[in-house]
């Protein structure tokens, strides 16, 4: 079952709209001024992380505080969820990842997002629907997960790739985090080399060929790392949908530097 789903495929489902901006003015706006008939807007630093803190940027909410937000939002097991962004799937991507860490069976992301949306013409609202409350109940472990001491060990024994801009990871520049560079043995794999110029996924087969080319292989311990865990979860979805089954380093390197004691690398 591919995690990606088209337009014209929604069917009945429960419709999150994960519209975020690191840095700008947040998603909400975008979502009043139009979204997909009957979606629910879901805050990524709200409902999709706990506070920010020594655990990273945007790390992992707990079950009970991930429930109450998914049965807020309308969430239920028994109904299909879609979640998009505005269109390179990097915030939804970060919805698919925790509902599925959470044990929703069935996550899907609109591939190209609400640009796609829009642009094929479906039609688009500033309603906000009245929404009723979900039955949705939070069992973590749905979907692999690394700590700081495993994703150190993996860069060793397996293949950990790092999903941020290249220039990040060699350490040239850093415009968030206060160090700079890359956990020791990880390997550069920037996860906007994922999609296409308009935001949609590369084809599988395209998938693929990357990343065999990183030595990520279906039979090989592979996981991802980014800043804080969100673009990161983009890139474990792109090797989902190339067919490979990758661990996520939720902390990632936010949580990673928070560790004096912990190499770096750069270059």
């Amino acid at each position: 079952m591919s995690p990606l789903i088209s337009p014209g495929d929604l069917g009945d489902a429960t419709i999150l709209d994960v519209r975020w901006r690191l840095v700008g003015a947040p998603g909400i706006d975008s979502y009043r001024e139009g979204h997909l008939p009957g979606a629910v807007f879901c805050d990524l630093d709200r409902d999709l992380a706990a506070p920010p803190g020594a655990g990273g940027r945007h790390p992992l909410p707990d079950a009970g505080a991930f429930q109450e937000a998914m049965r807020r939002l309308g969430v239920s097991a028994s109904r299909r969820v879609v979640v998009y962004d505005e269109a390179d799937s990097t915030a939804a991507a970060r919805a698919w990842w925790t509902l599925r860490y959470f044990g929703h069976p069935d996550v899907r992301v609109l591939d190209g997002g609400y640009r796609r949306w829009a642009e094929e013409g479906h039609p688009v609202t500033k309603e906000e629907p009245a929404v009723e409350p979900g039955d949705f109940t939070a069992r973590p472990g749905g979907m692999p997960m690394l700590d700081a001491a495993q994703a150190g060990a993996l860069a060793g024994e397996g293949v950990l790739l790092d999903a941020r801009g290249a220039e990040r990871y060699r350490g040239e520049v850093e415009p968030i985090d206060p160090v700079a560079g890359h956990i020791p043995g990880a390997v550069s794999a920037p996860t906007m080399e994922n999609v296409d110029p308009s935001g949609r996924f590369h084809p599988a087969e395209f998938l693929r060929e990357r990343f065999i080319s990183f030595g990520a292989l279906p039979e090989v311990p592979v996981g991802a790392y980014c800043g804080s865990g969100v673009t990161a979860a983009h890139e474990v979805l792109a090797m989902e949908i190339a067919g490979v089954h990758a661990a996520l380093y939720v902390g990632s390197w936010s949580n990673w530097v928070a560790d004096s004691s912990r190499p770096v690398e750069k270059g």
